[in-house]
């Protein structure tokens, strides 16, 4: 994989940056995929073999492997060796913890995101999940209502309940987007599981749960849209009292700056009546 470049009328060949390989690479995998030669959870040839069959140094090679593995594409297992992954569910799931950070997603964004998504896909759920999806949402819900519960659990019980309704859509997609936006999700509840008791929690998540047992679309998007927009009022709640309390730390420090100022000048009057009492003595 090189370059051709032209010097003085003489045509010659220059090597490839290790970028424009590693992209030829990613999509030379792509092709075997796409043409079924590599198939999920198959293990992939040796790297000396792969660097044989691409043209490319072994190098070269480790660079495109390396960025499959934290696209979740490959798994590279110790002493046993490179696998393509069985599934797509964590695909990309790292690439997007990086762009909620790089663009500054805020809890805002990843509500409206989900106010347009989420209630459609409870109302997919309410038609295609199955007894075992009904048994995980049930089994949350009592998870959040256990004695002694601590936050974190809460939050896991939390997720666990809206992870189950992406995937008892049925939509292969609608179940990847979960883990893409996990993180993201998990920031949220967490915040909100701070404002409210847990009780609140349950109490708008239960007619969710009743309205995909009964099979009833309209009333679980409906509900769910009732649970986001919560959600929504919650974090306002706490944006303000955040600001709030900034606020009042940023005026508590300028009064104390200010009362520091208003004694300097009586401490210097102290130093220089010390100063004087000192001389005369002496």
């Amino acid at each position: 994989m090189s370059r051709v470049t032209t010097v003085n009328g003489a045509t010659q060949s220059a090597p490839a940056p290790k970028e424009d390989i590693t992209n030829l690479l990613l999509l030379r995998f792509q092709k075997l995929m796409r043409d079924g030669i590599l198939t999920p959870g198959s293990l992939l040839p040796s790297e000396r073999e792969l660097a044989v069959t691409f043209g490319v140094a072994r190098s070269s090679l480790r660079q495109a492997m390396k960025v499959l593995e934290t696209m979740g594409v490959v798994t590279q297992k110790v002493g046993d060796g490179t696998y393509l992954s069985r599934d797509g569910s964590y695909v990309l799931a790292v690439p997007m913890d990086f762009l909620f950070l790089l663009d500054d997603i805020s809890p805002q964004d990843l509500l409206e995101l989900r106010l347009m998504l989420e209630p459609a896909l409870a109302a997919k759920a309410a038609e295609r999940a199955t007894f075992e999806h009904i048994t995980v949402l049930k089994q949350s819900i009592r998870d959040m209502q256990l004695k002694g519960i601590n936050p974190q659990q809460v939050v896991a019980a939390d997720l666990m309940f809206h992870r189950t309704i992406f995937h008892a859509t049925g939509n292969a997609l609608g179940s990847r987007l979960f883990h893409s936006i996990h993180t993201a999700m998990f920031k949220v509840i967490a915040t909100t599981s701070q404002i409210v008791q847990v009780d609140h929690t349950i109490k708008l998540h239960r007619p969710i749960l009743e309205a995909i047992e009964q099979r009833d679309p309209k009333r679980a998007a409906a509900s769910m849209t009732q649970h986001l927009e919560d959600v929504r009022t919650l974090l306002m709640h706490g944006e303000k009292k955040q600001n709030s309390i900034r606020l009042h730390k940023h005026l508590f420090e300028g009064r104390v700056q200010r009362v520091a100022i208003s004694r300097e000048p009586l401490a210097r009057k102290r130093a220089a009546r010390s100063r004087s009492l000192v001389q005369s003595e002496s």
